[in-house]
């Protein structure tokens, strides 16, 4: 397991070329869960990336593939601030980070199985038609929700072989939960195919909360539960903690990882420019 970055209970960003700062909140948590000898998973929450990956491959092989993509993406934050940029990146270069994670994955000790391999999912802060924005982006069956006027929408789709099925029509959604098949996907990275990530663009709206998470929450928490443990908890820390416990409490079969993500504020640059400038 590897984690990157810290929570941050307000962080402005400045964009002047949009002449706007955006206030974020976050908060992230881990566990191995109660049947998994090793954590796999890993996370990044470094602004403008926050991402999830879920290792597979067995041994350490797979907690060399979820580190080897975070590794990677909080690259990007490092370089952004580096070069004294906007904060904010592009679909162009989460693949290109995500390439690099694979030739990293190959060279890496311990990855020796075929299979080897990770999901990732995650959403990052962009400049999209003028404006900010959230790309959300996965490859393999981790997960973006939304949640918007007390409205929660799975942002993502799994690439998994149940997915395939709920879409044919030959099982409906809630067999999809149970289904013998349901830890097999159909795309991650590091398998025989490059990493392409689909993409969505999510408007950045006061209010907008985003959980980012590895199906170890998904397979133990309905869409019920994940609405209500995000509405009932207004802090990020206790939303993501409320949920991480629940998983746990709910059984915890396989490790288990969430990253909640707040939009405080959309301002004018003009009228938070002191705070941006402080961030």
């Amino acid at each position: 397991m590897t984690q990157l970055g810290q929570g941050s209970p307000s962080h402005t960003i400045a964009l002047p070329s949009v002449k706007k700062s955006v206030t974020l909140a976050w908060a992230a948590l881990t566990d191995t869960g109660h049947r998994r000898e090793v954590n796999e998973d890993s996370l990044v929450t470094t602004s403008p990336i926050f991402a999830v990956a879920d290792g597979m491959g067995g041994h350490s092989a797979g907690d060399v593939a979820s580190k080897a993509v975070v590794t990677r993406l909080a690259e990007i934050a490092e370089l952004t601030a580096a070069e004294g940029a906007e904060g904010v990146t592009t679909a162009e270069t989460i693949n290109r980070a995500l390439s690099l994670a694979v030739d990293d994955m190959k060279a890496g000790e311990g990855v020796t199985d075929l299979g080897t391999g990770t999901t990732v999912t995650g959403v990052a802060l962009a400049v999209v038609s003028g404006g900010p924005q959230l790309i959300a982006y996965n490859i393999g069956d981790s997960r973006v929700y939304q949640l918007t006027g007390g409205v929660l929408e799975q942002v993502t789709i799994d690439h998994s072989v149940v997915q395939e099925l709920v879409d044919a029509g030959r099982i409906t959604r809630e067999e999809a939960d149970v289904h013998p098949h349901g830890n097999v996907i159909t795309r991650a990275v590091g398998f025989h195919e490059p990493p392409v990530p689909d993409y969505r663009i999510l408007p950045i709206t006061p209010g907008l909360r985003v959980l980012v998470c590895s199906d170890g929450l998904t397979k133990e928490l309905t869409a019920y539960g994940i609405r209500h443990f995000l509405m009932s908890n207004p802090r990020a820390e206790d939303a993501v903690s409320a949920l991480v416990t629940a998983a746990l409490d709910n059984g915890g079969r396989d490790n288990v990882t969430a990253i909640v993500l707040d939009v405080l504020s959309v301002d004018d640059l003009g009228d938070a420019a002191d705070v941006a400038a402080s961030a």
